[in-house]
Protein backbone atom coordinates (compact mmCIF):
# COMPACT_ATOMS: atom_id res chain seq x y z
CA UNK A 1 0.00 0.00 0.00
CA UNK A 2 2.52 2.20 0.81
CA UNK A 3 4.85 1.46 -1.90
CA UNK A 4 2.15 2.34 -4.42
CA UNK A 5 0.99 5.48 -2.74
CA UNK A 6 4.53 6.99 -3.11
CA UNK A 7 4.82 6.02 -6.60
CA UNK A 8 1.63 6.68 -8.01
CA UNK A 9 1.37 10.04 -5.68
CA UNK A 10 3.71 11.58 -4.34
CA UNK A 11 6.53 11.67 -7.25
CA UNK A 12 4.58 13.09 -9.61
CA UNK A 13 3.54 15.97 -6.83
CA UNK A 14 6.92 16.63 -6.21
CA UNK A 15 7.85 16.53 -9.77
CA UNK A 16 5.38 19.54 -10.40
CA UNK A 17 7.30 21.11 -7.34
CA UNK A 18 10.23 20.90 -9.34
CA UNK A 19 8.61 22.57 -12.76
CA UNK A 20 7.93 25.34 -10.10
CA UNK A 21 11.16 25.70 -8.68
CA UNK A 22 12.91 25.62 -12.18
CA UNK A 23 10.48 28.63 -13.04
CA UNK A 24 11.16 30.76 -10.15
CA UNK A 25 15.31 29.72 -10.79
CA UNK A 26 15.02 31.07 -14.39
CA UNK A 27 12.71 34.26 -13.21
CA UNK A 28 14.72 34.98 -9.54
CA UNK A 29 15.61 38.59 -10.10
CA UNK A 30 18.62 38.52 -8.02
CA UNK A 31 21.72 36.00 -7.20
CA UNK A 32 20.38 34.75 -3.84
CA UNK A 33 16.85 34.00 -5.19
CA UNK A 34 18.10 31.62 -7.82
CA UNK A 35 20.30 30.00 -5.49
CA UNK A 36 17.47 29.58 -2.82
CA UNK A 37 15.61 28.10 -5.86
CA UNK A 38 18.55 26.13 -6.74
CA UNK A 39 18.57 24.84 -2.92
CA UNK A 40 14.66 23.81 -3.15
CA UNK A 41 15.18 22.09 -6.50
CA UNK A 42 17.59 19.82 -4.80
CA UNK A 43 15.86 19.08 -1.53
CA UNK A 44 12.74 18.25 -4.25
CA UNK A 45 14.96 15.88 -6.00
CA UNK A 46 15.74 14.46 -2.68
CA UNK A 47 12.13 13.69 -2.06
CA UNK A 48 11.64 12.20 -5.10
CA UNK A 49 14.90 10.21 -4.50
CA UNK A 50 13.67 8.98 -1.07
CA UNK A 51 10.13 8.25 -2.47
CA UNK A 52 11.46 6.24 -5.41
CA UNK A 53 13.22 4.19 -2.97
CA UNK A 54 10.71 3.48 -1.27
CA UNK A 55 8.18 2.82 -4.04
CA UNK A 56 11.07 0.76 -5.40
CA UNK A 57 11.83 -1.25 -2.30
CA UNK A 58 15.43 -0.71 -2.57
CA UNK A 59 16.70 1.13 0.44
CA UNK A 60 20.20 1.80 -1.05
CA UNK A 61 18.74 4.88 -2.74
CA UNK A 62 18.48 6.11 1.49
CA UNK A 63 22.40 6.22 1.30
CA UNK A 64 22.15 8.75 -2.04
CA UNK A 65 19.68 11.06 -0.74
CA UNK A 66 21.47 11.17 2.55
CA UNK A 67 24.95 11.96 0.42
CA UNK A 68 23.16 14.23 -1.71
CA UNK A 69 21.82 16.33 1.21
CA UNK A 70 25.61 16.69 2.81
CA UNK A 71 26.66 18.32 -0.79
CA UNK A 72 23.94 20.76 -0.95
CA UNK A 73 24.31 21.76 2.82
CA UNK A 74 27.80 22.71 2.42
CA UNK A 75 27.74 24.37 -1.07
CA UNK A 76 24.28 26.36 1.18
CA UNK A 77 26.70 27.26 3.24
CA UNK A 78 29.26 27.89 0.75
CA UNK A 79 27.45 30.20 -0.94
CA UNK A 80 26.01 31.90 2.53
CA UNK A 81 29.81 32.57 2.93
CA UNK A 82 30.25 33.94 -0.44
CA UNK A 83 27.54 36.43 0.08
CA UNK A 84 29.08 37.37 3.23
CA UNK A 85 32.31 38.58 1.77
CA UNK A 86 30.75 39.97 -1.24
CA UNK A 87 29.23 43.08 1.03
Amino acid sequence: MLRSVALTFVLPLLGVALVLAFVRLVRGPDLPDRVVALDLMTVVVLGMIAGYGIGAGQPVFLDVAIVLALVSFVATIAFAAYVERSR
